[in-house]
């Protein structure tokens, strides 16, 4: 109340209901993220309360006049925006580790469908990349980093070292070379079992 004798105005009745609009559109949203990406209904629960009460807070603070209606709209802004990038953020290392499996599956089918003739050549490689995409994405998920480095990473690094270069001519080699192995792994032609019968 101290504010409001401080010269802040009570705000006008249609700013309240653009800033209630705003609230409500990001509980939709917390909600929608949440049966997206949390399977335990209880935290599920918890986190869409947890957004609608920080939500309910601003309202509450631009009827107040603590904030002002552009203040309040900037903040509801805000934290809609961080929420997507959190969710596409989760989005992309789970592709991630879909395309780490996919790249395990197609090195397996490629060394046995050449009967092993390019499994050390192709087949192995493209499967350690897949397991090292699996690794890295999996864990960024699990715990919540963008950081993770696996084995298979960790020897492009050291190679590129050994060369005269450092982390970063590493991951672009492995970056290449994991980019390549999979566009082969699509496009390669596979051998049907009974080709090599007479």
């Amino acid at each position: 109340m101290d504010q409001l004798r401080r010269g802040f105005k009570r705000p006008d009745l249609y700013g309240v209901w653009e800033v209630n609009s705003a609230a409500s559109k990001l509980g939709s949203q917390a909600s929608t993220i949440g049966s997206r990406h949390i399977s335990d209904g209880t935290l599920r629960l918890q986190f869409t309360r947890e957004v609608t009460y920080y939500a309910h807070a601003i309202v509450q603070d631009v009827e107040n006049g603590v904030k002002s209606i552009s203040e309040g709209l900037r903040a509801l802004a805000e934290e809609q925006r961080s929420l997507l990038n959190q969710s596409l953020d989760v989005a992309q290392k789970g592709v991630g580790v879909v395309a780490g499996a996919a790249q395990i599956y197609a090195g397996g089918t490629l060394c046995y469908a050449s009967l092993g003739v390019l499994c050390a050549t192709f087949g192995v490689p493209l499967m350690a990349h897949g397991a090292n995409n699996v690794y890295e994405n999996g864990r960024n998920l699990l715990e919540g980093r963008s950081d993770t480095e696996g084995p298979v990473r960790d020897l492009y690094q050291s190679a590129a070292k050994a060369m005269g270069g450092g982390d970063r001519e590493g991951n672009i080699a492995y970056g290449i070379s994991d980019l390549g192995m999979s566009a082969y792994g699509v496009s390669r032609l596979v051998l049907k079992p009974d080709s090599w019968r007479l």
